[in-house]
């Protein structure tokens, strides 16, 4: 339904060499830049905030993805809106997470929903009729490195299943432990876009990693 789409994330990346990192992959091939905002709150791990995110923005001529892993992102989705293509938010989220997404794609820009490994899929569900993306997390969300939970195909086969049954158009974006051999599996179960860490800043050849990702 979807092109595959490769969203490195800058969470990976060597800060202290930022742009030139954002140059060379986005020179590999990268689709998008994806942005791990995380409040130490809804998880446990505090990554990045607005700020940082406009550096990315200075150099970056690919789309940016931001992913706002924090308890009230109707506090401040606001802050991330001018910079990004899309921005997704948590079920668990503090918040009216309806409302806020209806007040994101209000503001011209796409909405996604996520959910943590452990909240079931028929949490989301009331919203898909609503996004423009369903983030499916492979690892326990907080800290990059961690291994792939395959158990989560499961939500990203449902995800694909009722897009088709329900005539909807969202992307379905996994993220978590993402290489060429998980890619793979996440591809087969329907996943769309994937969102890579390590598997990519830390390649040799970040173009030869971006490929494999692609299939």
């Amino acid at each position: 339904m979807h092109p595959i789409v490769i969203a490195p994330s800058v969470l990976a990346a060597d800060w202290g060499r930022l742009h030139d990192q954002i140059r060379a992959v986005e020179a590999a091939g990268a689709d998008w830049l994806h942005l791990d905002v995380m409040d130490g709150r809804l998880v446990d791990n505090i990554s990045f905030g607005p700020a940082f995110c406009e550096s990315v923005a200075k150099v970056a001529t690919k789309p940016l993805d931001s992913h706002l892993m924090i308890s009230r992102p109707d506090h401040y989705w606001s802050r991330f809106a001018k910079l990004s293509r899309n921005i997704t938010i948590h079920v668990e989220a503090e918040c009216d997470v309806a409302a806020t997404l209806r007040d994101i794609r209000a503001a011209g820009v796409g909405a996604g929903i996520s959910l943590k490994p452990g909240t079931p899929f028929s949490a989301i569900e009331p919203f898909l009729a609503d996004v423009d993306l369903v983030l499916v997390m492979t690892v326990e969300p907080g800290f990059g490195g961690q291994s792939f939970m395959e158990s989560q195909m499961e939500k990203v086969s449902m995800a694909r299943d009722i897009r088709a049954a329900r005539n909807l158009a969202y992307r379905i974006e996994v993220d978590g432990g993402i290489n060429a051999v998980t890619g793979a599996k996440s591809r087969d179960a329907g996943a769309d876009t994937l969102v890579a860490g390590s598997s990519v800043f830390g390649a040799a050849d970040m173009a030869s990693a971006i490929r494999a990702l692609r299939g």
